[in-house]
């Protein structure tokens, strides 16, 4: 038995996953109800935000699969050209939701790092150690490694768009207790469930990206976004610097709450449900409400007997843990990831040390460093647009639409991340023009990023059904190490020096730099020898057989 989006699925374990493909024709039958076509209508996008579900005349008569009886009900899936298919949305539509999403997740992200730019102004306030007010940007990145263990199943289970009102809202909530604190006891606690509650977007993300995307458009999506989700720790520093000097923490954090509160007001009016499994179970449900017959929704029929509401806890929330434990892939890009993300927070640490120490800058001015960061990161994000040109040529040859044909960038950042962290660590020295340092970081950052980018879009395209999931276990452990790499920062660089200290992360950068070598060599033989990934792998089959018997209706339906 297997799980599909928090349910039960029976697989025919003695089949070989690698097998699944001979099957592509019986999977045609999963596609039944795409054989009778629907007129193409347009839903304005408020109903598509506010209403429970949508039962257009269409959808109600529909000749569904089944007698409608509870031992047989009808089972409902998208009809052929359906506007509440997050898939047939109109694209500018999906490129907004994508925009609201990355903003908000900036938003997370810059919230992040602009508390350590306050450092002296928190010092003086609550009379406190370098060490405990670093706790307050510990804990917040403490609280991402909390909230996806949560948010992602649930998300998977109740819908994206419920979590991400509810989720992001409070964040808001605690940022402004954050900013009206009196001590730092209340302020480091604040700061944690502002972080569990902000990290819903870090791993919602990327799952209503692939609803919305097939995987040809996915990779410039997921880089948009992510391009967001990176550079928000770099451009927190180089704002709240100078708010800090001028106007003092509380500042600082109020710029935040603001910047925050104004992306979830925009995001709950403006980003509907994508998740199709939820879709179709809301529809299944009306429809029986209206028509007092039994309706399933096509993945409840694959999903079988429901299970106990323990039992299905369990599920939801063991599943981050059951694919880290039991998938390579998960563990090893995951781990990946978390070190060059961690280096990114290390960094806000050793910046103050390089340049305002060692060097004599100002507060204000040693934040501009981190212009460094997201050139490199910018940079980084726009080699991974431009990528999907190739991607695409690369896919359109036959057996070649894997994930592994994702991982092409990940051989460049590969390189160029430990490159750049060590042209930093040997040149950050006073004696040395600051440029240099600083091309440095952005070499490292945008190998960083295109090592992310490509991790990202390989686990989304091998675990599809589970993506949320996926991201929250990668969100888990980049969270950890992110939140314990400034707590010791500075010791490490005043204790062995600002050249082996920053010789460290680039040494766990070289260490990892094989992963997507050995990935894109032996990536499908992994995969399809593992559950979850071929169980997700057997989904895009499916898929895949849809969108064949739906461009075939079309082009029947074009003919003279």
């Amino acid at each position: 038995m297997a799980e599909v989006s928090g349910e039960i699925v029976p697989i025919n374990n003695s089949q070989p996953a690698a097998a699944y493909g001979a099957d592509d024709e019986k999977m045609t039958s999963a596609t039944q109800a795409l054989h009778t076509p629907t007129p193409r209508t347009s839903i304005s996008l408020w109903r598509l935000v506010f209403s429970y579900t949508i039962i257009s005349p269409e959808v109600r008569s529909h000749n569904y699969e089944g007698k409608g009886r509870d031992d047989d009900p009808f089972i409902v899936d998208y009809l052929l050209g359906d506007p509440v298919n997050p898939h047939n949305w109109p694209t500018w539509r999906r490129w907004v939701s994508v925009c609201i999403i990355g903003f908000g997740t900036l938003a997370v992200a810059v919230c992040t790092s602009s508390y350590l730019s306050a450092l002296p102004q928190l010092q003086s306030q609550f009379h406190a150690s370098e060490e405990v007010i670093t706790l307050g940007l510990s804990f917040f990145i403490l609280g991402f490694s909390v909230g996806p263990l949560l948010w992602g199943p649930l998300s998977e289970e109740y819908g994206r768009q419920p979590l991400y009102f509810v989720t992001y809202g409070l964040m808001a909530v605690f940022n402004i207790g954050a900013t009206v604190s009196n001590s730092i006891g209340a302020l480091i606690v604040l700061r944690f469930f502002a972080g569990a509650f902000g990290s819903s977007p870090l791993v919602v993300a990327g799952g209503v990206i692939a609803d919305m995307f097939e995987p040809r458009l996915r990779g410039v999506g997921i880089a948009a976004w992510s391009a967001c989700a990176f550079t928000g720790p770099a451009v927190g520093p180089i704002i709240a610097g100078f708010i800090a000097q001028e106007k003092g923490w509380r500042w600082v954090m109020g710029f935040v709450t603001i910047f925050a509160g104004s992306m979830w007001i925009i995001g709950s009016l403006t980003i509907p449900e994508t998740y199709s499994p939820v879709i179709l179970q809301r529809r299944a449900r009306k429809l029986a409400q209206m028509t007092g017959q039994a309706h399933i929704s096509v993945y409840e029929k694959k999903a079988g007997p429901k299970l106990s509401a323990s039992k299905k806890a369990r599920q939801v929330l063991f599943r981050p843990w059951a694919l880290l434990i039991h998938e390579p892939i998960v563990l090893m890009i995951s781990l990946y990831m978390a070190i060059l993300y961690a280096t990114m927070f290390l960094l806000l640490g050793a910046f103050p040390v390089v340049f305002e120490e060692k060097r004599g800058w100002s507060q204000g001015i040693s934040g501009l460093p981190f212009i460094g960061m997201v050139v490199g990161l910018v940079a980084g994000a726009t080699h991974m647009i431009f990528d999907n040109k190739r991607y695409l040529k690369a896919i359109e040859k036959p057996d070649n639409d894997v994930p592994e044909a994702r991982l092409f960038p990940a051989l460049i950042g590969a390189a160029t991340a430990p490159i750049g962290m060590f042209i930093f660590a040997w040149t950050n020295g006073p004696n040395i023009h600051w440029i240099v340092c600083i091309i440095g970081i952005a070499i490292y950052c945008h190998g960083s990023i295109v090592v992310s980018l490509s991790g990202i879009n390989y686990l989304i395209d091998s675990y599809t059904i589970f993506a949320a999931s996926v991201l929250a276990m990668n969100g888990l452990l980049r969270a950890v190490l992110a939140a314990a790499f400034p707590l010791f920062t500075t010791q490490m660089y005043h204790s062995i020096g600002i050249h082996l200290a920053s010789s460290i992360p680039a040494l766990l950068a070289l260490a990892c730099a094989p992963a997507p070598f050995i990935f894109l060599r032996y990536g499908k033989q992994i995969r399809l020898k593992c559950r979850y990934a071929a169980q997700a792998y057997e989904y895009g089959l499916i898929q895949r057989s849809a969108q064949r018997v739906e461009t075939e209706v079309e082009l029947k339906e074009t003919e003279p």
